[in-house]
């Protein structure tokens, strides 16, 4: 699961880490997992035109990059919220589409609210992008 920090910063830096899960996602070597929440703080997070000052990417160019992840990307209904759970109430829709999803990982740059959160689950791994591909590799 990829969660909007990941993909903005992919956006920003064609070098980093996030890029090169971007670049998984879109030649479909992980699955990336939407649900009408995530989908939403997406369409919010590209509206902000400020935040997108120092981008090579127009906003069009942003919003096809965007509709490319969606075109690969596995659409998941959240049929059990897991709250409280996160201490940032806004945070707690990408845990419960990891878990309805069955995701193994969620790829954050938001590490310090993810590892406070009240409920654990085994199977999921809270990483930043970095940590995620030097895993992948391992295994």
């Amino acid at each position: 699961m990829i969660d909007t920090n990941v993909f903005v910063s992919a956006l920003l830096n064609r070098n980093g880490a996030p890029r090169e899960v971007l670049r998984l996602a879109l030649r479909r070597d992980v699955q990336p997992v939407f649900s009408a929440a995530l989908f939403a703080e997406y369409e919010d997070v590209l509206a902000r035109q400020s935040l997108f000052a120092r981008c090579a990417l127009d906003a069009a160019e942003r919003e096809a990059l965007f509709d490319a992840l969606l075109s690969v990307s596995e659409w998941v209904r959240i049929h059990f919220l897991w709250r409280p759970n996160l201490p940032d109430e806004a945070d707690n829709h990408v845990i419960e589409l990891a878990i309805a999803s069955a995701a193994r990982a969620v790829v954050t740059a938001n590490l310090a609210d993810f590892k406070r959160a009240e409920l654990l689950f085994p199977g999921l791994t809270i990483c930043d992008a970095g940590t995620y591909l030097k895993e992948r590799k391992s295994t």
